[in-house]
């Protein structure tokens, strides 16, 4: 069945929040926590080892209602278990989105085509679980009788960002093999990659669902070219394998058969990393704790799937966005992990929110009027606070942003610990309450400035505050809360796409540019002339050619 297409700015709750706004929108942070003993305590939602403090946002618990209200009407809960129970509500590609029985219980069922997915779904796992033991215990060589040493995952888009993202985040976990990502089709890029490695101690892993990705194929053919000037060509079938859907075409590029992942069109790419396109992650950490992160995954799938909206962390913290997006129209949204460990994650993020949600064409198939999608950045805390912190403490935009913290450390320093956790909570003080002209006025006065310097330096040093942040704290991080972490987001982007009315699971947009650079990378080759280009392109091309 489809999903319910209704233009959320038609709707009653709409025109409520519209009323609301006028109301809440000149109010202060500070004013409002005044006003209200007990807010901190009801905008906060703790769960698991989650504690989520919404209260430092621009918002009353009557603004919470009215954004609930407005997902009621849209039927949100519906939107959800068809999400859960494998309809087709990416209708745009004729495919359902399940990257979320990837995770499921191995007792759980979930019908594509009238199969239930979760028996092969756990087949696949088990086919990971055997090579990863396989490859960490050296049961698996290479050609030559030696170990396996490095893994080399070859793969862009989800194929890439995922697991980069993941092992990076984890490394505190990871095992003796060494791991590596190449995905640009830059050249500089595998060079770099592969100058230190051993070709008789390292496997390469090959991501792509259809065995044609230009970037991926690139790349992983000049590899393998490179692999074949010391190594016999027998000797791929022991250091290649693939996760892909093209049996043929990787069976062709001298890939053993028993040594193909596959993968399936109802998981999007850049919600992949729970199928097999997570074999890297398994090899880098060892599969328990890939299971580990799935499960993690899991208990957030469960929340969402099974808790009031009013206390839902993904559904408040998509409802939020469509606030600051459609009403005070913020357009980007920070992400601050403070720990170096997700340094990451907010690139892995920026596909997975930006690919979604960036639509301007609604169910309907009508552009839309209203703004969906938000630009995502940030860094980790507090590298950031030296960097772009000044634009939003003091610059013109709003940017709400997402502070992510771990209670514990994992190398157990707590004098640096304590330090980086005293300036997540003093950034997102400081961002609410800023700094008055009074506060500023009696601090310049302590240094024994005169009335006139005082009058000169006092507006460059005052902080409206008033600057949205979301608290998220977490007690430490482990492959399992990391894949509730990575969940939430995930579940925000789909409630962000229902509301919004649009289609976050194809990506057309990625398309136009791939098709031209086919064009034009013939047109480069020596000899060939090219047309057709407005003259800046032309300008390039011929410069380019005329240089090179």
């Amino acid at each position: 069945m489809a999903l319910q297409a209704t233009n959320p700015t038609t709707t009653k709750s709409w025109k409520k929040l519209q009323s609301h706004f006028q109301g809440i929108k000149s109010k202060d942070l500070r004013e409002l926590f005044a006003s209200d003993n007990s807010r901190a305590n009801d905008l906060t939602i703790k769960w698991d080892d989650f504690y989520v403090d919404f209260s430092k946002n621009r918002i009353s618990t009557e603004t919470i209602n009215l954004l609930t209200e407005l997902a009621d009407e849209v039927d949100l809960r519906d939107a959800i278990s068809k999400y859960f129970e494998g309809d087709v509500i990416n209708a745009t590609e004729s495919r359902a989105v399940l990257h979320t029985a990837l995770r499921a219980s191995k007792s759980a069922q979930v019908f594509v085509d009238g199969e239930n997915i979760i028996p092969e779904v756990y087949e696949v796992r088990q086919k990971i679980k055997n090579f990863t033991k396989a490859i960490v215990t050296g049961d698996h060589k290479g050609f030559t009788g030696k170990t396996i040493t490095d893994v080399v995952n070859i793969g862009i888009g989800g194929s890439d960002l995922g697991p980069a993202m993941v092992v990076d985040s984890l490394q505190y976990y990871k095992n003796h093999l060494s791991t590596h990502f190449v995905s640009n089709v830059d050249g500089d890029h595998y060079q770099e990659i592969i100058k230190n490695l051993n070709p008789e101690t390292t496997l390469f892993v090959i991501v792509s669902k259809t065995f044609s990705t230009q970037e991926t194929l690139s790349n992983a053919n000049s590899i393998r070219a490179w692999f074949l000037e010391s190594q016999p060509k027998e000797a791929v079938s022991k250091h290649f394998v693939a996760v892909s859907t093209n049996i043929d075409s990787v069976k062709a590029f001298g890939i053993d058969e028993g040594n193909i992942f596959p993968m399936k069109d109802w998981v999007g790419g850049r919600f992949s990393l729970w199928s097999a396109v997570g074999l890297s992650i398994s090899l880098a950490l060892g599969y328990e704790n890939f299971e580990s992160l799935l499960t993690g995954a899991r208990k957030m799938d469960e929340h969402f799937r099974d808790t009031d909206l009013d206390q839902n962390i993904p559904v408040i913290s998509a409802l939020l966005t469509i606030w600051y997006n459609n009403f005070f129209n913020a357009e980007s949204e920070a992400i601050i992990p403070y720990t170096q460990y997700l340094n990451q994650f907010a690139t892995y993020l920026q596909q997975g929110i930006m690919e979604s949600n960036g639509k301007y064409v609604d169910r309907t198939g009508k552009e839309v009027d209203y703004q969906t999608g938000t630009i995502i950045w940030g860094e980790p805390g507090t590298n950031s606070q030296h960097a772009f912190f000044q634009l939003i403490h003091q610059g013109t935009k709003l940017i709400p942003a997402d502070f992510i913290g771990f209670v514990e450390s994992l190398h157990g320093n707590k004098d640096h610990h304590d330090k980086l956790m005293s300036n997540y909570f003093a950034q997102t003080e400081a961002l609410m309450n800023g700094k008055t002209n009074a506060e500023v006025s009696t601090e310049l006065k302590e240094q024994n400035l005169s009335e006139k310097e005082i009058e000169k330096l006092l507006p460059y040093k005052v902080f409206k505050g008033n600057k949205p942040t979301t608290s998220i704290l977490i007690q430490k991080l482990t492959p399992e809360s990391l894949g509730k972490l990575i969940a939430m987001y995930e579940h925000k982007i789909f409630v962000q796409g229902i509301i919004w009315n649009i289609y976050s699971y194809d990506q057309f947009g990625v398309e136009l540019g791939k098709q031209l650079a086919k064009t034009i990378l013939k047109e480069l080759e020596v000899g060939k002339n090219s047309t057709g280009h407005d003259s800046s392109t032309q300008n390039l091309i011929d410069f380019y050619k005329n240089n090179c």
